[in-house]
């Protein structure tokens, strides 16, 4: 270091040293910034996207738009609202796009997003599409309306002009079971359709049923793990990990052959004289099947929060108690449990958000009253091919997921999370 006249401190190269430490600093940051750049991309590609993506497609309408440009067009200019049916010209747009969707084989998905709106438009599509290649004019109105009478149902066309947008809420309408009628108006859904909600209801209270066995069954083993000697504790904790090192496909088939009818368990009630052979207990493909298999296979993520808190608690605390009066009872309860609140907070915010988005073990064990919303936001993805209303769900989903989040922020607080 060398010292000018000015007082001014300057490094051995001349350059002030302020400056110097600046510089110095900002290299260091862009080298931990190039270091964390592979891991926010994987993030941006892997997470942000998938989740940006969806909530798009849940508002995303512009299937009908693309596929039938002519007629999305002309049919704004005609009163919905009215009584009259469109103009000709609206007629001639939606055969000569019927006549080019035909050839280039997407009518079909433009038929099937206006059926999930009104039921009988697929067939109507697929029928006219194969007639309208020998559609000419003039008359387009009443030729499309001789191939099928539907046409002249003022209805059918207030729905493509509803649905003509870019954008629509309609899949979220779907997803509390609401829907909008003929004249635009909301109301509920048929009586078979109204599943979503009671869905939706039956996801939270098996979720928090499923946590609250969690905590239940692994408080008690958490406390013998933190109060154990080293060496036991260590044993323990292998076999509390030991399910982590089995496929989830595996011990959710193995749930099956134990609960089954005609499963090991059965036997065993059956040879041991409880039950009769006519008497076998159902405890597969339902609620109690989705129970068993998601306590056993959450377990672990309630015991190992609940451990590292409870590895912390000085065992001096409960002995400070018991000192002053405390019966170990009450010791436990009023001087141990509360500082047990960050851990049991932790781990049953992680065992619900991860139980209400499992599908593959509510699918193999559930059966019909077992399953869950995410069960059903598989089938539209890989079944119906209803996308939009597969991304309506994961959103509420998701919605449901950061509100739970915000609530134990509120009541925990979230810096008091403690994980391992």
């Amino acid at each position: 270091m060398s010292t000018t006249t000015d007082r001014v401190m300057r490094t051995a190269d001349g350059l002030p040293l302020k400056l110097s430490l600046q510089k110095a600093l900002a290299r260091s940051r862009l080298r931990a910034a190039l270091l964390v750049l592979p891991l926010l991309g994987f993030l941006v590609v892997a997470f942000l996207l998938p989740i940006g993506d969806m909530l798009f497609r849940s508002v995303d309408n512009r299937i009908v738009g693309s596929i039938l440009p002519r007629t999305a067009l002309a049919i704004q200019g005609w009163d919905a609202d009215g009584t009259e049916l469109p103009g000709e010209a609206v007629f001639e747009a939606l055969v000569r796009d019927m006549q080019a969707a035909a050839k280039e084989r997407t009518l079909g998905r433009a038929a099937r997003r206006l059926n999930y709106e009104k039921p009988g438009m697929s067939s109507l599509f697929r029928k006219s599409g194969r007639r309208a290649k020998r559609i000419t004019g003039p008359s387009w109105r009443d030729r499309l309306i001789g191939i099928d009478k539907r046409w002249a149902d003022i209805n059918v066309w207030r729905l493509i002009h509803r649905e003509s947008g870019a954008l629509t809420g309609s899949y979220f309408l779907s997803a509390v079971d609401l829907s909008l009628n003929d004249r635009a108006e909301l109301v509920r859904q048929p009586e078979p359709r109204r599943i979503y909600l009671t869905l939706f209801g039956r996801t939270v209270w098996m979720s928090g049923l499923i946590t609250v066995l969690c905590l239940l069954l692994a408080y008690p083993v958490a406390y013998l793990l933190a109060t154990q000697p080293l060496r036991v504790s260590n044993l323990l904790m292998i076999l509390v990990l030991l399910p982590f090192w089995t496929s989830l496909l595996v011990r959710t088939t193995s749930w099956i052959a134990l609960l089954q009818t005609e499963g090991v368990l059965n036997d065993l009630l059956v040879f041991a004289g409880l039950i009769s052979e006519d008497g076998r207990l159902q405890m597969i493909h339902n609620k109690f099947g989705t129970f068993v298999a998601m306590v056993h296979i959450l377990l672990p993520f309630m015991i190992l929060p609940l451990y590292s808190v409870m590895k912390t608690i000085p065992p001096s605390l409960m002995r400070a108690a018991r000192s002053l009066g405390a019966t170990p009872f009450t010791a436990f309860v009023r001087v141990y449990m509360p500082n047990t609140v960050s851990g049991v907070g932790a781990g049953c915010i992680m065992v619900f958000i991860l139980s209400i988005g499992y599908y593959i073990t509510p699918a193999l064990v559930g059966g019909r009253t077992g399953t869950f919303i995410s069960n059903f936001i598989a089938i539209h993805v890989s079944e119906t091919l209803n996308w939009g209303l597969a991304a309506a769900l994961g959103v509420l989903l998701l919605g449901l997921v950061l509100a739970l989040y915000l609530l134990y922020d509120r009541i925990v607080g979230i810096d008091n999370m403690k994980l391992g």
